[in-house]
């Protein structure tokens, strides 16, 4: 049990006072509930990457461009592609580093995505053990590969994925489990257990991986405790 106070352990990462957790913690809350512009949307939900909504803040899209160039993976596995704008985020990064590809698996098939030589996109729940070996079927043997869930929210379906997903995951690489801000951690408390949950049930039982607290450095981010680095 003190393994898991350890990892998640949020108050002193970086030294921050209580006043200053206390002002990021509004910031972030404003930043994920304030509604600005003529649509009325929320902050985040007009974030796009080359006219494609991307639904992240810019500091975890900064994060996962820092991940992509130090692991350089051969392939990168999301779910939850909605409209696409982080897939082409990726795919585009990739295109930077030289090498790479991306699978992107959602239960929507949708006309409106980006289109990219390095994109594969798979329609499907990301909870199937079929649509999973889909996707690992285009993995690089002997290489490495990156692994983002982004798709359903709820525990239950998270806790299937980081089980279906985390065998895929080269050492060193990372499994990112977006979205674990949300019931009260610090937003939307009245979400239900979801993403931050199922990672501490997850990391209990896979201490391979690893919250790596160094990703959360610009203070804000979607997915506290969700940058899951495999050491081993």
């Amino acid at each position: 049990m003190q393994t898991c106070i350890t990892l998640f352990d949020m108050s002193n990462e970086y030294d921050l006072s209580p006043e200053e957790r206390q002002i990021t913690e509004r910031f972030h809350d404003l930043y994920y509930n304030k509604r600005v512009g003529p649509g009325h949307h929320r902050i985040w939900e007009q974030t796009k990457w080359m006219g494609y909504p991307v639904l992240k803040t810019p500091a975890d899209l900064w994060v996962y461009q820092e991940i992509l160039f130090e692991v350089k993976p051969d392939l990168v596995i999301e779910t939850g592609t909605f409209a696409s704008g982080t897939t082409l985020f990726i795919a585009q990064m990739m295109d930077l580093i030289g090498k790479g590809r991306i699978v992107s698996i959602d239960i929507q098939e949708l006309s409106v995505r980006a289109r990219h030589e390095r994109i594969t996109y798979l329609t499907g729940s990301s909870a199937d053990p079929a649509i999973v070996n889909t996707a690992a079927a285009h993995a690089v043997p002997g290489g490495s590969c990156l692994v983002i869930l982004d798709s359903n929210h709820a525990q239950a379906h998270v806790a299937q994925e980081l089980k279906l997903f985390a065998p895929l995951v080269s050492v060193g690489s990372y499994l990112i489990v977006e979205d674990s801000n949300v019931n009260g951690h610090p937003v939307y408390p009245s979400f239900g257990p979801g993403p931050f949950e199922a990672i501490a049930a997850f990391v209990m039982t896979h201490p391979s991986f690893v919250p790596d607290k160094s990703r959360e450095k610009f203070l804000v981010s979607w997915n506290p405790n969700g940058y899951l680095r495999r050491m081993a």
